[in-house]
Order: C-alpha cells, then structure tokens, then sequence
C-alpha cells in the first residue's frame, strides 16, 4: 500500500511536467510518507510554543537544544518505533534507541542518556509477554552495548496495546553550546556517507509507518536490523571528529534513508544537490537504485566535512573501523539529482523532494465516554483497595524493566531508577552541577479526554523534574495516535495538541522537538489509547542535593498542592468499576508552576528530606511507594489532606494534579508552611512516618492499616510475576 495518493501523483507529474522516474516515486514514496513528511500534522503542530531566551535549536533539526548553563547545552530528542516493534520487539526497540542515539550526535552532542515510554499489552496473554520480553530486551541489549545509560522512563500497562505496542525512546546529550553543528552547508560541500553499508533490510521503513499494520510476514522486511557495536564506533568516532572540528553538518540516516537525509539538508540550506547511488557502499551488491535511495539501514550518517578536512576525516573514521564513501557534493542549483552508472535517475527540484503539499484532515469527536458514576467504599475496604492500586502493574515497582538497563554506565547516575521521581545526571565537568530529565504520559487520561490527557503528561513530567530539586527548561512531545484518515481519530490527535499547546503557556516553558506517530491500530481498524509522552529537561546546580522519594522517618509528612475530589479517570476508579469513567482531574497550570518553584526552592534550602509527586493512584500510593522505598511505615490523615472530600476514598485516591508529598523536618515545617503561604500554595501536615505499617486515617482515628511487609512484597514483585506466569 504507498503512501501516495492520486492527488499527489497527479501534483508531482504535474510540478514535473513529465512521469516520475521508478527512482523519483521511492524517493516521494519516503519523503512525502506521513512519517516523514507530517503532512496531516505540521499545521497543528504550529501551535506549540518554541521560543525561549534559552533555547538555542528548536524543532526543525534532528534535536533541539537549550541553554542548561552558560558553558553547558543539553540536546534532547524523543522518537517512536511503534510499528517495527510491533513486528519485531527485539530489533524494532533496539534500532529505535540506535536512531534517538544518532539524532543528538547530529547536533555535535555526547550522547550521555537514554529514557524510554513503554506501553504494553495486559501480559495476561502470550503475545503480550512476548512483545515485552523483546522490547525490553531489545533497549537493553542496544543500550548497553553502545554504553549509553538507560536513566529513567514511564511503563503502561493495557490490554488496547496487546498486539500494537507503543515504544518511544529519548536521548540526551551534552556540549558546549558554541559546539553546536551550525545545520548548514554551503555550495561544495562534500557528502560523505559514514557507518554501516546499505541492505535491503528496513526498506521504506517511513512508508510502513504511515500505514495501518499488515501481516507480520508482509511487514518484516521494514523493519531495520541494528549493530549496536558499530553504533559505538561511530559514537566514538564522532565525538573525536566534534573535538578536532572536523565537521560543519551531521545528519542521521533515518526514515527515508538517503532520501530524505539529502532532500532535507539541502532544502533547509536552499541549496542543490547531486548524490552518485553507484558510490554507496553496499551489502548487498546487486541493489537497485531506488533501493539504495530509500534503504533504511541502521548506523548510518551524512557527513559534512569542513573545507579542506575531508582526507583527515576520512583517516579518523578508517582509524575506528568505520566504513566510508564519499558520495556527493552541494551545489547552488536548488534541484536534487541522482546518478546511477552515468545515468541521471533523479532529477527533481529540492523543495518537491523535501516537502509534500499538506493534507487537511478532518476531525470529528466521538461520543463523550462513560461518566463517573458515584462510588462508595466501606472504610474497612480501603486498605484491601491500597493494596490493589499498589500491585496494579501500572502503579506497582518496574524493577523488572529498569534492572536489565546498565543504569550507571558512564558514571553520571546521581538518583538510579526507583530512587526518586526524574533522573538526574551529573555533568561530570568538575562542579557539582546536573541535567534533570523526566518522561510521563498516561493513556487512560488521554482515552477519555485527549486535551487534559496531553496537558496532564506534560504537567506530570514537569513536576517529576521539580520533586527532585531540578528547574524544568524544555519539553518534548511523543504523541501517538491513530489514522488520521479517520475523523474520530484524528480528533484525538487534535485536541493532543491543543492541551499541549495550552499547559506550555500556561508553565512557561517551550517545546524543542517532538515527533508524531500516527495509525496505531488493531487488526480490527480501533485505535489503541492515545497518548502524548512528554521529555521535560531541566538543570540542577547541585546533584547531591537531589531528592529521593524514600522516607526516613525523621520528618513529618508535609503535602503541597490542594486535593480537590477528582477520581475520574483514575487507577482507583478503574479498578473499582473494571473499566475506565469519567474525565480526568482538572490541569491548573498556574497552581502547577506555583507548587513546582516552592518544592524546588525547598530542596535547593535542604528544608525536605524526601519528597515525591502525587499522581497515578492518588495520595495513599505515593504515600505507600514513599514507605516501601525507605523501609518504614506511614501515617496519612486523609481529612487533614483534603477537607472538601466527601469520602476517604475521594481524600485517599483522587489524582488531582499539582501536588507533593514531602516529608520535612520537624524543626523545619514551620518555615516550609510559612514559605507557601507566602506564595500562595496550599500545605498542610497531613502525617508522619513510623512503624511497620502503612496507615490511612481521619483525625485521630485510623480507617487502615495495611502491614509494610506485604505492601513491599505486592510492590517488587507484581510485575515480574505476570511477566513468567501471565
């Protein structure tokens, strides 16, 4: 099925006054594929903010890039591989991390982390272990290799993923920001194409996402093979290439292949280009040229070396075993050709090649989902239900995901995975400063209302970088939706956008890239549950003063942030009723920011001891999750959390937003209430910890009382039980 419509080949014969060539058609077969191009989706996508005295690359390149400190820029990107995951979890995960990876180097960055957002089928099934077990393995494998540290992420758990999983997987990087590759090139330059040799694997990978999911047999052959051994060669050979300043551009071989890399690098430059096919070096000697034009084979890369550094560049890059062809040159023509054997195969204008005329989509809401209904629970009950949000596998420990990632490689790991709420990298440059990082995004939100969905991740992820002491910079969006040939599905994508654009006003912070991954189907046509992911970076002046989420026993619990009855869309709700209802808690962006600058201040004064983010199961879990990883007991007073409640339930499990637990110093808490006084968050002592056990309680008297022991236990091991047995 090609992506192309008979309007756009009607346009493209038409532009050209003639039939395309078989080349020409594979070409605008990848680069005006919806992967690619973003032809359904780059009008909305305009409405997301992207300026900020701080930002220094924006949306438009491989990654983008901000200011962390004066001497220090962080580039960050976030890509999915949903589709190829779904057909091969092993290798469509791995080269998933190979392809983020070689985004950042593409802006002259050290690769320095990776997280990933994984949603995954119920595992009740075999087919839903089985695309586990590989995606997991996949990164792992892939990330160990290339000794690029897994640090963080987010991990969902839904039968609508069962057989189309969703994989997005983020890369940071550090440099200096006067290092940063300018993205230009100049009539002249000389193209060098630098890794892996080119193969029939991965062909029109790009047309094989924009698509629904075909046979498993029909589609495998789209899926890329990675070589996570000569990923580090090439890590290695370029970070010497960036010191020496061997380079002026780097571009990542990613969907499209050669195709888009050329097109999109000579259109953003406004320059030609002419590319010889017959100089690729290839795995298989008998390609076609149109298939050496759209391959997408894993750890490849265009280089652009600086005048008068080619052969020193090519020396470095034989030094490391890396393969390389010089295979063209830029010139001021403004057209794209290919030449294959002598023979002009390709022979278009660059701005054709690069950019495929939008398409107008409509969107259509579908019908409002279920409504709330009223739910009561006996008080004896609460604990049974605490223990049940906090052995669900969305809520419980993913110990058996982050256990199998080298965490700690390359040294800069100051909070581990399931130490505290984002992870935090030391820079490792002789001071004590760090970059921050978190990943969010929750489908059952974005199911029943995809604006408050996509403004609640990005919030989430935003507070996550907060609980920790750091100051959130930028975000980026993953969003995955369904076929936006499909009215009610592109509604979703849509409205995604738009609580995006909305909560990044209403913090004040911008988006740097992104990426859209749209037809995620079942086999049945139904679209699996939306989701925005979103990568928040910020920056920390002083990693050891980062916060874990373990309690000490030592303080008293503080919450931040006013919990209002909100149990729509919630993990307790669901539980309850077997199946999600209602909307999901309000986003309040000014109470979201305010509550963030308090909690971070706090941190920086060394006022908090432990301190964790209120979100999925609501206040008891994040209470429990606090107790489970320090070891010690808890006592919540549920009428003292939220006065306006009508029930412990709505007190103990509501997920409203915008807010923390923190536990403090008894010598400290009133300087930590008069302190959000004055910025006008609410706080209040809401309990303490203690004892073996972990407690909800109103007032003085206690409603649960639900041992540690066992909560620990449902905890660490939900998760790696239904993996085995299911």
């Amino acid at each position: 099925m090609m992506p192309l419509s008979e309007s756009e080949l009607s346009e493209i014969r038409r532009r050209l006054g003639r039939e395309p060539t078989r080349e020409e058609l594979a070409l605008f077969e990848a680069t005006w594929s919806e992967h690619c191009s973003y032809k359904s989706t780059r009008r909305l996508l305009r409405m997301l903010p992207t300026e900020a005295p701080w930002v220094l690359v924006g949306p438009g390149r491989d990654a983008g890039a901000v200011k962390l400190f004066d001497d220090v820029a962080v580039v960050a990107r976030i890509e999915s591989h949903n589709h190829p995951s779904a057909v091969d979890p092993y290798n469509g995960a791995a080269t998933g991390v190979g392809g983020i990876v070689r985004d950042v180097l593409s802006l002259g960055a050290q690769p320095i982390a990776l997280l990933d957002a994984l949603y995954l089928g119920s595992l009740r099934t075999p087919v839903s272990r089985w695309l586990a077990k590989g995606i997991v393995r996949g990164i792992s494998d892939y990330g160990n290799r290339i000794g690029v540290p897994t640090v963080a992420g987010e991990t969902w758990f839904h039968a609508s993923y069962e057989r189309q999983p969703l994989v997005n997987v983020a890369c940071i990087g550090v440099t200096r920001p006067g290092d940063l590759l300018p993205g230009r090139v100049e009539p002249g330059d000389v193209m060098v194409l630098a890794g892996n040799s080119t193969g029939r694997d991965g062909m029109l990978g790009s047309s094989f996402a924009s698509r629904p999911l075909g046979s498993r047999e029909e589609d495998i052959a789209a899926v890329q093979v990675g070589n996570p051994f000569l990923e580090k060669l090439l890590i290695d050979a370029l970070t010497e290439a960036f010191e020496r300043k061997l380079l002026r551009h780097v571009k990542d071989l990613g969907g499209g292949g050669l195709a888009t890399a050329v097109s999109e690098t000579a259109a953003s430059s406004g320059v030609g280009a002419v590319v010889h096919l017959d100089r690729v070096h290839l795995r298989e000697p008998d390609m076609e040229p149109a298939e050496i034009l759209v391959s997408e084979s894993q750890e490849r890369m265009l280089l652009v070396p600086q005048r008068g550094k080619l052969g020193e560049l090519l020396r470095l890059l034989d030094r490391y075993g890396v393969e390389a062809s010089v295979i063209g040159y830029f010139d001021d023509t403004g057209r794209l050709r290919a030449v294959y054997r002598g023979r002009v195969v390709v022979d278009l204008p660059v701005g054709l090649a690069a950019s495929a005329p939008p398409v107008e989509r409509k969107a259509e809401p579908p019908p409002a989902p279920r409504e709330l209904p009223g739910l009561s629970l006996a008080e004896e009950e609460l604990g049974w239900l605490l223990e049940r949000v906090v052995s669900s596998p969305r809520v419980a420990g993913k110990a058996w995901v982050y256990e199998q990632y080298d965490w700690g490689v390359q040294g800069r790991t100051a909070a581990p995975p399931g130490y505290a709420d984002a992870a935090v990298l030391w820079l490792r440059d002789g001071t004590s400063r760090g970059v921050v990082a978190a990943l969010a995004g929750n489908p059952r939100y974005t199911r029943q209302d995809p604006f408050r969905g996509a403004a609640l991740s990005l919030a989430e992820a935003y507070r996550h970088v907060a609980a920790v002491g750091g100051e959130p910079l930028a975000a980026l969006d993953n969003i995955n939706a369904g076929n936006p040939e499909k009215p009610r599905q592109f509604w979703y994508f849509k409205r995604i956008v738009e609580g995006l654009a909305w909560m990044a006003r209403g913090l004040g912070i911008p988006f740097i890239g992104g990426n859209v991954s749209l037809y995620n189907e079942d086999e049945h046509g139904h679209m699996v549950d939306p989701v925005a992911s979103v990568l928040v970076v910020g920056r920390i002046s002083d990693v050891t003063r980062a916060t874990g989420l373990a309690l000490t026993g030592e303080g008293l619990l503080v919450a931040v942030g006013e919990t209002r009855p909100e149990l729509g869309a919630s993990e307790a709700a669901e539980l309850l009723l077997g199946e999600p209802a209602g909307l999901p808690p309000e986003p309040r962006p000014r109470e979201e920011a305010a509550a963030a600058k308090l909690v971070r201040r706090l941190i920086e004064d060394e006022l908090v001891l432990a301190s964790h983010s209120v979100g999925l199961g609501g206040a008891a879990a994040a209470v429990a999750r606090m107790a489970v990883a320090g070891g010690v007991g808890a006592r919540l007073d549920l009428a003292a959390l939220c006065p306006a409640c009508r029930s412990p339930l709505e007190a103990g499990f509501s997920e409203t937003p915008g807010r923390y637990i923190l536990e403090v110093p008894r010598d400290s808490v009133g300087e930590v209430l008069r302190r959000a006084e004055e910025a006008g968050v609410w706080a209040r002592v809401v309990g303490e910890p203690g004892g073996s056990y972990v407690e909800l309680a109103s007032g003085r008297r206690t409603l649960a009382r639900v041992p540690l022991d066992g909560l620990s236990e449902a905890y660490a091991t939900t998760l790696e039980k239904l993996v085995r047995e299911g």
